[in-house]
């Protein structure tokens, strides 16, 4: 072939289009990939979820989303809008719900596809309630399936427009299947560690993966020097609860405790019920003093609330402890101690009349680091 030749086919339109088109498949692919990494990494239920809404959003170039997820409770069928990055006005204070027999959920699963609002309107009975859906404004609502389950409903928002385009292509829609596919896959998983590691009486995390969690923290705050802190609470005369007012009332006041030890935390600390009526917080980045007023206010708090149990007011405390990591005056990097240190506080305040809280000084404590040798 002359050079000539070469030169024609390098410029020709179909063959440069073409390669654009392949180049780009092969661009999305390794995005695929990325993406595959990243949530196959986050296996904490709600970074999931957030980390599956701005990708989306990136790769679609919305200004919003959100995902629908299956209600984890056993004895509930329904999707409830747990994660939503977008510009519709809802009451914040109560779940927005789609039940699981709802026309839309069937619909959506019998398709396996990105569809539209307006198709969805076409193809569910007319007299289909579709208010929930229709107040967040969705451009395209996709199915997350998996196994033959669909576990959510993720929704995209307004298209950021580009030569005036905003419909979706076939392409696109593919695309954002595929996205779907390892997000539904991903939200699987966490979805069984979530359950699998929080007790389901309180919806507090379990001992293991408290001390889990606490093991990565103290390896993280000994490098970086910043002080984490261990809370352990038990509930006062607890016994007396179930003797008196029989089981179902001990129940309600371990699940209510565990609530308000929760509403008294930030984001990024984490509750435990550690067993039977103890609980163990974790406090990142807090030093000793801000740590025992924490404490102090949980239990101020719950001394205050009116605990109301089969027309009984109930009279509800707890005790505690406080145990601090500092890499200079308590160097203590191995969970345990760390814990067993708020246990010896813990006790003081049991020991000292009882609803109190109490600091773990560890110049004061027993020594019982044979106990983990």
């Amino acid at each position: 072939m002359s050079r000539t030749s070469k030169k024609e086919n390098s410029c020709d339109p179909q063959m440069m289009e073409l390669t654009t088109q392949y180049e780009k498949k092969i661009y999305d692919l390794e995005q695929l990939l990325d993406i595959s990494q990243s949530f196959c990494s986050t296996l904490e239920f709600s970074k999931l979820l957030e980390s599956i809404v701005y990708i989306c959003m990136a790769q679609m170039h919305v200004l919003g989303a959100g995902i629908f997820v299956r209600n984890n409770d056993m004895e509930s069928d329904e999707f409830i809008l747990e994660t939503n990055h977008s510009d519709i006005n809802f009451d914040s204070g109560t779940k927005c719900k789609i039940p699981g027999c709802h026309p839309i959920v069937a619909q959506l699963y019998s398709e396996k596809r990105a569809i539209s609002l307006e198709y969805l309107k076409d193809q569910v009975p007319s007299d289909t309630d579709l208010s929930v859906i229709e107040s967040l404004h969705p451009t395209l609502l996709v199915p997350l399936i998996q196994k033959n389950n669909m576990n959510g409903i993720l929704f995209l928002g307004e298209r950021i427009i580009f030569d005036g385009v905003t419909d979706y292509t076939e392409y696109e829609k593919e695309q954002i299947m595929s996205i779907a596919t390892l997000a539904s896959l991903a939200i699987n998983n966490a979805a069984l560690v979530e359950r699998s590691s929080t007790d389901m009486m309180t919806k507090l995390k379990l001992k293991y993966y408290f001390f889990n969690v606490l093991g990565d923290k103290l390896d993280a705050a000994f490098v970086q020097k910043i002080p984490i802190a261990v809370l352990m609470f038990d509930i006062d005369f607890f016994k007396k609860f179930n003797d008196t007012y029989g089981h179902e009332c001990g129940d309600y006041v371990l699940i209510q405790v565990a609530s308000l030890i929760k509403t008294g935390l930030r984001e990024e600390d984490l509750a435990s019920r550690y067993g039977g009526e103890e609980f163990t917080v974790l406090l990142d980045n807090t030093p000793r003093e801000q740590a025992i007023l924490v404490a102090e206010r949980i239990r101020s708090t719950i001394e205050n609330f009116d605990f109301q149990f089969n027309n009984q007011h109930l009279h509800v405390t707890i005790s505690g402890g406080v145990a601090v990591f500092d890499r200079d005056l308590n160097p203590v990097i191995m969970p345990k101690r760390l814990v067993n240190q708020a246990d010896q506080g813990l006790y003081m305040s049991k020991n000292n009349g009882r609803n109190k809280i109490t600091y773990a000084d560890p110049a004061l404590l027993k020594d019982c680091s044979e106990e983990f040798e």
